[in-house]
């Protein structure tokens, strides 16, 4: 079972779906956005061959991820899923009841001595 009491965002969306059960707190959210590639400050200049490169891997990320999501949800066409990633947008718990990301909204109750795992992912600034 997967309860987003918050916020659900980047990679973390692939990482909540793989909840049998998912579930969403009324004013909680969940963020989309494409995969991205770094490029090292030392790097002089790049040519054709590593930009192909690099763009070849970030479509290849987004669309194992973008497969996940299909396969997870009722998103109704691969094309929807593309639009999202490309617009980088958050989505509150109505939007994700309704493409299937979660099956019901409600709020989290945690029956007493259950075991509760917590992931909170943080970018590190350098």
């Amino acid at each position: 079972i997967t309860h987003n009491v918050g916020n659900v965002d980047s990679i973390g969306n692939v990482i909540f779906l793989a909840g049998a059960e998912r579930y969403a707190c009324p004013n909680a959210c969940f963020m989309f956005h494409g995969v991205a590639a770094g490029i090292p400050a030392n790097v002089g200049r790049m040519e054709q061959k590593d930009l192909r490169e690099r763009l070849d891997s970030v479509e290849s990320d987004n669309k194992r991820i973008g497969k996940v999501i299909a396969e997870r949800t009722t998103f109704p066409n691969q094309s929807e899923i593309t639009d999202l990633f490309l617009e980088a947008r958050t989505r509150d718990a109505a939007y994700a009841k309704d493409r299937g990301i979660i099956h019901e909204i409600c709020d989290v109750q945690i029956p007493a001595g259950a075991t509760v795992h917590q992931l909170v992912f943080q970018r590190q600034t350098a």
